[in-house]
């Protein structure tokens, strides 16, 4: 399994929200390159952004940071937040990033989807956000009418071969991850599938690791230092 740390984030600076909650934020740090370099130290192969202010309003306000980690480590880079148009990922790919995730625009605009997946096949990712059983949107701000497995599946057919699937009451809680219901999208689905929200302690990455997912995100517990990065990877290995 394949660790994915995280930097959320918002007025180029890297934060974190409790429960996708904006009036919610602690900020870690003015450097977010500094931060990916840290991780790259500790044996970190891959990083996972979100551009939380462009998962708000669909712009890519925090695009020149997003360069800058590119320009200073070899991380293989995925990126979401906000993408909703081609222009949008046609720009992340040719600034370097790895892996475009999409999350609110493969609910809403499926036609979008088919086309970047289309010409940018495993380059393309799709945000599951789970609320209460359902797939959440626009910043988690709105539940849509999918059921997650039925929302899983759909993608599946269109050709999405990753999925980052976050159980929204879990992120940032620091209460550990939703166990059952990765080992359900991993039984019933081939897809690469990245755990993220809650994801709290070394005995979570152990238990995420034996189900055989390609990815966990480990955002907050990193940050408060709840989990060792280096040893994270190690026990994924």
């Amino acid at each position: 399994m394949n660790i994915f740390p995280a930097i959320d984030l918002f007025d180029k600076k890297a934060v974190r929200l409790f429960k996708g909650d904006y009036a919610q934020m602690t900020v870690y740090s003015e450097n977010p390159p500094e931060i990916a370099c840290a991780f790259v130290k500790q044996g970190a192969k891959y990083i996972h952004l979100v551009d939380l202010e462009g998962a708000k309003d669909g712009t890519t306000p925090n695009i020149s940071v997003i360069e800058s980690i590119r320009k200073t480590t070899e991380l293989f880079i995925e990126v979401g937040g906000g993408i909703r148009n081609m222009e949008t990922v046609d720009r992340y790919i040719s600034i370097g990033v790895d892996r475009v995730i999409l999350g609110t625009a493969a609910v809403t605009d499926e036609k979008f989807l088919v086309q970047a997946v289309k010409k940018y096949g495993e380059k393309i990712a799709v945000g599951v956000d789970v609320k209460d059983g359902f797939v959440a949107i626009r910043g988690w701000t709105e539940k849509s009418q999918y059921d997650c497995f039925d929302f899983c599946k759909k993608m599946s057919n269109i050709g999405v071969r990753t999925i980052i699937c976050t159980d929204i009451s879990k992120d940032g809680a620091m209460l550990g991850t939703n166990h059952e219901l990765y080992k359900a999208l991993s039984e019933q689905f081939d897809m690469q599938i990245i755990a993220s929200g809650g994801v709290s302690s070394i005995e979570d990455v152990k238990k995420l690791s034996a189900l055989g997912i390609y990815g966990a995100i480990i955002g907050k517990a990193y940050y408060t230092g709840a989990i060792s990065l280096k040893e994270a990877i190690e026990v994924a290995k």
